[in-house]
């Protein structure tokens, strides 16, 4: 029986990308689009919020933190996307497979906890409307956004050493885009060479961590939020309310649901093309979209200055 210690570790892996290679030169168009459609929309976005003093509250402070990570996060994946459609070398470093990795579940945590946080924050707005800007106060707003930062820089290193720390001698063959690891089954896990039973725990716990409590806090913060408006007199307050919810809702649920659907696995003969789809969405065109989806939000903002909301 060979030892371990007779084993070479990999130096790359090789990604298959989205299509067969012929059909790959085709989408290359059509992810360039995406791609620099992305941070023009996310940095004119930051330079509203930043340029007019009526975005100047918290919500829009977040936002544009936000619209920072769909930047990072579309930048993680779709540089490689691009380069893997005009060449023939489909590889990756084992360094570059680490980095990738890292990135992805720093940006999704984050990404997590921040629309949490602006659920929270939009509860405030609508619930206790004269106590806004006492309890989400600037001094708090950086402060979860870097405390954001921390939990995933943490998630991420352990996600990132709990993949990688396992040893890998071959084969090296992942079907997807990039090095994923959402369950079931994580794809680079699978060509680990030893059990991965204790690493998958780890995977599903930590993940569970993230992704618990905050749709929870969302799931509370938007009863709350119901609860409020249908008590509202007012049809017009109510409204406006129901306006200043609607894109963070549709933030949400564009994010939510693609992440909810990789866990819902078809039969396994369109399981792989099946999470390749719902990856490009909640990885590269969700990061595009939602910038004109909180545009949508920022129409109705001023008029409920009037109404005693965001005040």
């Amino acid at each position: 029986m060979t030892s371990g210690q007779d084993h070479t570790m990999l130096t790359r892996f090789i990604l298959l990308g989205l299509t067969d290679q012929a059909d790959q030169k085709h989408l290359f168009g059509v992810f360039l689009l995406i791609y620099a459609v992305t941070p023009v929309g996310n940095l004119g976005m930051i330079d509203l919020i930043r340029t007019s003093s009526a975005l100047h509250t918290p919500m829009y402070f977040l936002l544009s933190v936000l619209s920072f990570l769909d930047i990072c996060n579309s930048s993680v994946f779709t540089p490689r996307l691009l380069t893997s459609f005009l060449t023939v070398d489909q590889s990756i470093s084992f360094a570059g497979s680490v980095v990738q990795m890292a990135f992805m579940i720093l940006h999704g945590t984050g990404e997590c906890l921040l629309l949490a946080i602006m659920a929270y924050g939009q509860f405030v707005a609508i619930c206790y409307p004269v106590l806004y800007h006492t309890i989400m106060s600037k001094c708090l707003c950086i402060q979860l956004v870097v405390g954001t930062y921390a939990v995933g820089v943490s998630i991420s290193a352990v996600q990132t050493g709990n993949a990688f720390i396992l040893p890998y001698w071959g084969p090296n063959i992942i079907d997807h885009f990039f090095c994923d690891i959402p369950p079931p089954p994580p794809p680079v896990l699978q060509l680990a060479c030893s059990d991965t039973t204790l690493a998958n725990v780890i995977l599903l716990f930590f993940s569970a961590l993230v992704t618990v409590p905050t749709v929870s806090a969302i799931s509370v913060s938007y009863t709350y939020i119901l609860i409020t408006i249908c008590r509202m007199r007012s049809l017009e307050a109510q409204s406006k309310a129901f306006s200043t919810c609607a894109s963070h809702l549709t933030a949400l649920s564009l994010f939510y649901g693609s992440v909810f659907f990789v866990y819902v696995q078809p039969n396994p003969e369109s399981a792989s093309a099946y999470n390749k789809a719902l990856s490009v969405f909640y990885t590269i065109v969700i990061p595009m979209l939602n910038p004109p989806v909180y545009s949508l939000g920022i129409k109705v903002s001023r008029p409920l200055y009037k109404l005693g909301f965001l005040t």
